[in-house]
């Protein structure tokens, strides 16, 4: 299922890495095993939450039958100006607090000031992603959201202790010309259509385009990912020696991918860590263009010339 190395360091902490098979497992899936590792670690005889297998409870229908329509596994010919070649790539990361954040919603409309932080993070960078691409104006550009099943639905469809794959891809789907020229409401209003979409019948129709189709790739082109590690509970694991410092993923996933991560910066504030992986002048030009959408929501000419978005190489 997974491969791990541990390292340690001259203060006294150690790195603890994990490779995982995602066949096998998802983060949520991750996160429970982890925890059962601490438990023992910490002298339990039997992890709290044992492991159960149960994958036949996604199986699908006899006779499969697609009933809802899947764009984020559409077959589309390959575009230039949406396939992101691998050469030159940067690693950023971006944080997220809440002055950021504060910032994020000044820009929605006011029939959606209700939304979610995850809802307004995700239609910013799809955005800013988008513009600093330069992509084709009429170019489809994709956002997947990676949205967990468990506590989804009542009756639960996901048994306790399940750790194999139990979320749904639920997309959202605009032309690069739309999200670089329309207010930041339109592409938020698309990802919570998408995130809406998220039901038992999509799942079963997930199922069964599985098997109708050979279990088709997720549509590559064009495509952004992204997934919330918020409640996966990776930054609370305890080997023995306190909670983690940080909990998440390494790195990006090449150009394809994002994961929110729960973090606490230095100033003891919690936020969102964002790990970004783009071609050297497009991140430059993302960098730019996700300051400049953050700055422009601050009072004073003074404040806008102290802020400076938080990022890492």
């Amino acid at each position: 299922m997974a491969n791990w190395q541990v390292t340690r360091l001259k203060c006294g902490g150690f790195l603890f890495g994990l490779r995982l098979n995602h066949t096998m497992s998802d983060g949520s899936g991750l996160a429970q095993f982890l925890t059962a590792v601490g438990e023992m670690a910490r002298g339990a005889t039997a992890p709290s939450v044992p492991a159960v297998w149960e994958r036949y409870v996604l199986n699908a229908r006899n006779p499969p039958r697609v009933t809802c329509t899947h764009r984020e596994y559409e077959e589309v010919a390959d575009n230039k100006a949406t396939i992101i070649p691998p050469d030159d790539m940067a690693h950023r990361s971006f944080f997220f607090g809440p002055s950021e954040i504060s910032a994020l919603r000044k820009l929605t409309p006011p029939h959606l000031s209700h939304c979610s932080t995850f809802e307004i993070l995700t239609a910013c960078l799809w955005i800013c992603r988008t513009i600093a691409l330069q992509p084709d104006p009429t170019a489809e550009m994709r956002i997947i959201c990676l949205v967990n099943a468990r506590g989804k639905f009542n009756p639960p469809l996901l048994p306790r202790g399940y750790y194999g794959n139990g979320f749904g891809l639920l997309v959202a789907v605009a032309t690069a010309g739309e999200l670089s020229k329309k207010p930041i409401g339109y592409a938020l209003e698309l990802v919570r259509k998408a995130k809406a979409s998220m039901t038992e019948e999509y799942l079963q129709s997930t199922a069964s385009l599985m098997v109708l189709r050979g279990r088709p790739l997720f549509t590559v082109a064009g495509t952004y990912i992204v997934s919330d590690l918020g409640r996966a509970g990776l930054e609370k694991l305890n080997f023995g020696w306190g909670d983690a410092i940080y909990g998440g993923v390494a790195k990006a996933v090449p150009e394809l991918a994002s994961f929110y991560v729960p973090f606490t910066n230095k100033k003891g504030e919690d936020g969102i860590v964002v790990p970004f992986c783009l071609p050297a002048p497009a991140m430059e030009r993302f960098f730019k263009e996700l300051e400049g959408m953050l700055k422009g929501q601050l009072g004073s000419d003074e404040e806008k010339s102290k802020f400076k978005l938080s990022s890492s190489l």
